[in-house]
């Protein structure tokens, strides 16, 4: 039976298959990371068109041969290796599980940050609040406690952020420094990463850095380290606050992935304080990935299935969001969009606003 507007386009026992691996996701996402994390696909690599017997395996890895088997066994199945005459070859997926700078930080980030916590989503989505979040610690937000996660999750989740944002910066600093502003205050400044690039690309500009006492303390130490500590001043807050304003007469507000961390009430308060705190004939930056902006259906899914984490783990309010929804908030904060870039990244939208 076909569906309306091709709802069922696939053959039944390709669904049937689908479902299947649907079902058995989590154990094949652990093998896949067994098989990468104990040197398995790395082997294979390294016998190339040769391939090896599991014996080999076993003997180059040291794994006991058991193991050895239900791993390589599990791989094949998965399409990460290719069984022929008892030697096993390295397939394309395993490749680029093992290679693939993109897929090494989301699998990080999936089983470090999120795999805990995502069996709290079903509470989380009924809730509103980040259940998933209990796995690691009592606060509101992992904002609040991004410097007290244990460091291999705190590794993986700054891997993750500046992956998706950092290679995006060379394209944004001659928009932003076009009308050469003397202060640029870095709403979400994380690690400090942005308004580094900032100092060291204009030494006449001023940064103030917004964010929590915690991940401006990082910033703090990798702006000083590189000798700019004199053009930079940190100001710790809790954004959710809506009674904190932000410092004024800003000639550039820069927000990069920062808005998607709130839901949309909040975002319109970050905004509305964001207006207030705007020079004359200044500019607020709003940089996002919006799921609807992206070419290609990778990085949808990836996007799509990041909202699930900032559901369980990050708020409990906030998502990746549609670019209509970021211009619904835009307006109700009382501003203008007077330029929109779409993928002026691979993967970014920017939104240069100004007061309404």
């Amino acid at each position: 039976m076909t569906g309306r507007r091709g709802r069922d386009e696939k053959p039944l026992y390709e669904a049937i298959i689908d479902a299947q691996k649907l079902a058995f996701a989590p154990l094949a996402f652990h093998a896949t990371l067994a098989l990468r994390d104990l040197g398995i696909l790395a082997k294979l690599a390294d016998a190339r068109a040769e391939g090896l017997t599991a014996e080999q395996v076993a003997e180059l890895t040291k794994v006991p041969i058991y193991g050895v088997k239900v791993l390589l066994e599990s791989g094949v199945v998965s399409d990460l290796i290719a069984l022929e005459d008892g030697r096993y070859y390295l397939r394309q997926l395993g490749l680029l599980v093992l290679r693939d700078a993109m897929t090494r930080v989301n699998m990080d980030f999936a089983a470090d940050v999120c795999y805990r916590g995502m069996a709290h989503l079903r509470e989380t989505v009924t809730t509103g609040k980040p259940m998933g979040l209990q796995e690691f610690g009592s606060w509101n937000t992992i904002y609040e406690g991004l410097t007290q996660l244990p460091p291999h999750v705190q590794r993986s989740w700054l891997a993750f952020d500046h992956y998706y944002s950092d290679h995006m910066f060379p394209n944004a600093l001659p928009l932003v420094f076009a009308d050469a502003p003397k202060r640029l205050l870095d709403v979400g400044a994380n690690t400090g990463k942005f308004a580094l690039t900032c100092l060291e690309h204009n030494p006449q500009v001023h940064v103030s850095l917004l964010d929590f006492a915690g991940q401006l303390e990082l910033a703090r130490k990798a702006i000083a380290a590189k000798g700019h500590e004199a053009r930079a001043s940190f100001h710790p807050i809790d954004f959710l606050n809506p009674a904190l304003e932000f410092p004024g007469n800003q000639d550039v507000i820069w927000m990069s992935q920062f808005l998607d961390c709130f839901s949309e009430d909040e975002i319109v308060s970050i905004l509305e304080r964001a207006r207030r705190a705007l020079a004359p004939h200044g500019r607020i930056y709003i940089v996002e990935t919006y799921w609807d902006h992206q070419e290609h259906a990778a990085a949808r899914f990836v996007l799509t299935m990041t909202s699930l984490y900032f559901a369980s783990l990050a708020n409990g309010n906030s998502k990746m969001y549609l670019s209509e929804d970021m211009r619904g908030c835009v307006q109700r904060a009382g501003l203008k969009i007077e330029r929109e870039m779409e993928r002026f990244s691979p993967s970014h939208t920017m939104f240069v606003c100004r007061a309404g």
